[in-house]
């Protein structure tokens, strides 16, 4: 099948990917988005690892205020650059973290972390990256801060949150 224009920007549209990748994961999946944004997505996964190791200096602090004030979080969302930083989908992950965490209350970012030792329960319970996304449960947490890494081209980690919850 012939790869279209329309079929390009629609696959730009849904995955933040650029032109070219878009176009070069349509034409290996034969024309087929699903299978395109599979394919981009499974890129952006290896390119992630890749980044994994660079420095993360810069980000947002982000607060979420819910169920008339009773809960607050703050979650501390870092990046490479202060550019990124500022872009609306960097923003919007870190303002969904934020949400997650008042909803789900987790107690650490992730299952290697030092702290998980002593804390009772599943990783899906317990360890923010794991937990499924409350906006879409077929995803974790972990596949947002992915999907991000792969659209700004950036390492991207969520250092730490903290929760409050009044009468505890």
């Amino acid at each position: 099948m012939a790869v279209t224009t329309e079929m390009i920007k629609a696959l730009r549209e849904e995955t933040g990917a650029g032109v070219m990748d878009a176009k070069r994961a349509l034409e290996a999946a034969g024309g087929d988005a699903a299978k395109a944004k599979t394919l981009l997505r499974e890129q952006g996964i290896a390119a992630a690892a890749k980044r994994a190791e660079r420095e993360t200096s810069n980000g947002v602090v982000e607060s979420y205020i819910h169920a008339g004030g009773r809960i607050g979080v703050l979650v501390e969302v870092n990046c490479e650059t202060d550019f990124v930083a500022n872009t609306d989908d960097f923003r919007q992950l870190a303002r969904n973290i934020a949400m997650q965490v008042a909803a789900m209350n987790p107690q650490v970012v992730a299952a290697d972390d030092p702290e998980r030792a002593g804390i009772e329960g599943t990783d899906e319970e317990v360890c923010l990256m794991s937990q499924p996304f409350i906006r879409d449960s077929g995803r974790t947490i972990g596949s947002l801060v992915q999907d991000t890494i792969a659209k700004t081209g950036e390492n991207v980690r969520v250092r730490r949150f903290v929760r409050f919850e009044l009468g505890r």
